[in-house]
């Protein structure tokens, strides 16, 4: 079972499969902290752990049901000529899914009335739940699929999945309080989420939109606010100090 581990092979594997689960799990990560963020303070946590949990548990238990898993890309039934797959379906609900959902938040933080966003009133924790539950599936068959391209050895694949899942949730609670401080960089992270979204869709009709293309995308863009953000953090004791005039 872990003879893989006597090879440079193997470890390179594992590396390698290690590393785009965490680049993977990016957005899963954007999207727990935006949904635990609506649940009070003393919730958060919990709901973040709960939330890397269950995307740990789901892509395990894809992994070790690897040949149930790839029998879902044999298609079942045609539409204007193309095979749509069992893959296919959850992609395209799940990217309808959040293409709604980034849309919604989007519209609360622009368009809410006043009063409703100085209420604030907090999601159930069971209902967050839900809602990560429901997008860990997807992401998680979306990452499943790439590493059983990548690697044969079914016992790689679990530990890449762990170790990635282990750096993710210490990383969260610190990724979820920058977002939390910053709503331009939240409503950055919807508009990622509206864009994976998209890329989600494109897949289930096997319309291939190159990861590379959208992780350069968002880098490139948080690249851009990181660098408005220092020139805001660096002017603003400017504005602070300025003498008052009449």
């Amino acid at each position: 079972m872990f003879e893989w581990a006597t090879t440079a092979e193997g470890w390179i594997a594992l590396l390698t499969l290690t590393v785009l689960e965490i680049v993977l799990g990016i957005d899963n990560i954007v999207f727990i902290s935006i949904l635990a963020g609506k649940l009070k303070q003393d919730m958060r946590e919990r709901a973040r752990k709960v939330g890397l949990s269950l995307a740990m548990i789901i892509r395990i238990l894809l992994l070790l049901s690897i040949t149930w898993v790839m029998q879902l890309t044999t298609p079942i039934f045609e539409v204007a000529e193309q095979g749509i797959s069992g893959r296919d379906l959850i992609l395209v609900i799940g990217g309808l899914f959040l293409i709604a959902k980034s849309t919604h938040e989007i519209h609360d933080k622009l368009e809410g009335e006043e009063g409703h966003a100085s209420a604030k009133v907090h999601a159930s924790f069971t209902g967050v739940i839900i809602q990560i539950l429901l997008l860990d599936i997807v992401f998680s068959l979306d990452s499943v699929i790439t590493a059983v391209g990548m690697a044969e050895d079914v016992s790689v694949m679990v530990l890449a999945v762990i170790v990635a899942v282990g750096v993710m949730l210490v990383s969260a609670a610190t990724i979820s309080d920058f977002v939390e401080r910053h709503p331009t960089v939240k409503m950055l992270a919807l508009s990622f989420l509206l864009l994976i979204g998209v890329s989600l869709i494109g897949e289930g009709f096997d319309q291939h939109i190159p990861k590379g293309y959208i992780y350069f995308a968002m880098g490139f863009s948080i690249f851009v606010e990181m660098i408005n953000l220092r020139v805001r953090a660096k002017s603003a004791p400017v504005h602070l100090h300025q003498p008052y005039t009449e």
